[in-house]
């Protein structure tokens, strides 16, 4: 393979701080908030025009339930919950009794909440950022390179946190890290208009029927309401199979075909769909729904029985009840599996659901699980922390973990340690797990 050298050249350091984060997701900008409270100077760097990641450049508008899983015990809250008490005094906020959609929101109001956030912790904020590339002395981060409009910069600082969700600054160190033998694919999510106007038109159905004439293949998908859009919907009805999503090539072919999914099932709908049908497409994802990629090695892998168990941790730092939700990377549909023994499989459109139990009925489910800081702690550079979908977890444990309302609380874990070894001088590994859970429950959160 040919090659260019590039010229060594000074890069201007633009910051100097206690924490920066890379990645402005939800997980991201919580992990900063929570440091800042704790009186941390803190930089973002996000690549989108908008901090809020999926949730907002993604369109993927639902948050599952705070709750267990029998609905009587909150498991969850910290700026989760802050953030629904945010959006719920503007009206952009819709609640359901059903745990796996219990909060639909306005994806646009999110984006100027958590701008809000950002500002008013006076936390430095880098959009249209790109995160280049580590600085590292004696086996210790000292800044990050960043691209941006005016040119390169350097930011320094004394703690780091990745929450890139593919581990961009993890692996950039070297850091261990594993990629699961399969991958659950990615779902470009579109805002369409006028699916009302369709009446009684099966339209699902008729994607089953004629996906095919449009280059579609056997799928199943979901949807949902937005808060103060009438007769618009949320749509992820499709997935780009046979795709890792870190790799830049592979990713530019699943933005492309998520698109052209989205059209095709909108040209089946104009040509199969009632002659007065008027949909509109209102908006695409800027960026596909990413599910999995790579993970780092951690001091503890997360598994499935310790999800479907209930296991709770000493070091726990998150709680959640969202069912193991694995998407199928070889094949249409779905497999969800449930803390009180059941198992629900969603084939492609079309075709029955199977239900079925995954064990035999015991005296008491469980009706929450945990995820451990332990799953989150690298031992290689010490003064970088971890948080969102880069846990180590397994296949089972992750398809469960993987969710906003879970990851978003490993954001905030992450920014009290980092608060915790800038004022204690120590590494982020020597922080005590107890006085993170502690300084948690003081900011908020629910720690069990």
């Amino acid at each position: 393979m040919s090659s260019v050298k590039e010229p060594a050249r000074d890069v201007p350091v633009i910051n100097e701080v206690d924490l920066v984060v890379v990645g402005g997701g939800c997980t991201g900008v919580f992990a900063a908030v929570r440091a800042a409270r704790l009186g941390l100077s803190v930089a973002i760097v996000e690549k989108q025009n908008c901090f809020g990641g999926v949730a907002t450049a993604g369109n993927v508008n639902i948050w599952h339930t705070l709750h267990d899983t029998v609905g009587e015990r909150r498991i969850i809250a910290g700026l989760t919950l802050e953030m629904l008490e945010r959006l719920s005094a503007r009206d952009a906020l819709h609640t359901s009794s059903n745990p796996s959609s219990a909060f639909c929101f306005n994806t646009e109001e999110l984006k100027i909440e958590l701008d809000d956030l950002i500002v008013g912790h006076g936390i430095v904020p880098h959009l249209h950022s790109f995160y280049a590339g580590p600085v590292v002395d004696g086996g210790r981060l000292t800044a990050i390179i960043i691209e941006k409009k005016g040119g390169r910069g350097a930011i320094r600082a004394q703690q780091f946190i990745d929450a890139t969700g593919d581990a961009d600054l993890a692996l950039d160190l070297d850091l261990p890290s594993f990629k699961p033998e399969t991958l659950q694919p990615p779902t470009m999510c579109a805002k369409i208009q006028g699916l009302d106007s369709l009446g009684d038109f099966d339209w699902q159905q008729s994607i089953s029927e004629h996906g095919a004439e449009f280059g579609l293949d056997p799928d199943s998908g979901w949807g949902c309401r937005i808060p103060g859009l009438a007769d618009i919907q949320m749509r992820a009805d499709t997935h780009v199979f046979n795709c890792d999503a870190s790799e830049g090539n592979q990713l530019a072919r699943a933005e492309i075909e998520g698109r052209r999914q989205v059209r095709a099932i909108m040209d089946l709908i104009r040509k199969y769909g009632p002659a007065d049908a008027d949909i509109a497409l209102v908006d695409l994802a800027a960026v596909i729904g990413v599910r999995e990629t790579k993970r780092i090695v951690a001091a503890y892998r997360l598994v499935g029985d310790d999800v479907l168990n209930g296991r709770q941790f000493k070091d726990a730092i998150a709680n959640g009840s969202y069912h193991v939700d694995i998407h199928h990377a070889d094949a249409p549909g779905r497999t969800y599996r449930y803390l009180d023994g059941t198992e629900l499989i969603i084939p492609e459109r079309g075709k029955e659901w199977i239900r079925r139990r995954w064990r035999d009925p015991i005296d008491m489910d469980p009706t929450f699980y945990q995820i451990p800081w332990s799953c989150l702690l690298q031992n290689r550079i010490p003064n970088l922390a971890l948080a969102g979908r880069m846990l180590d977890a397994d296949k089972t444990a992750f398809s469960a973990a993987r969710v906003m309302v879970i990851m978003n609380q490993t954001g905030e874990a992450a920014g009290v340690a980092c608060a915790l070894a800038v004022k204690g001088g120590i590494p982020v590994q020597s922080v005590d797990p107890s006085a993170i859970r502690s300084s948690l429950t003081e900011g908020g959160s629910i720690v069990i």
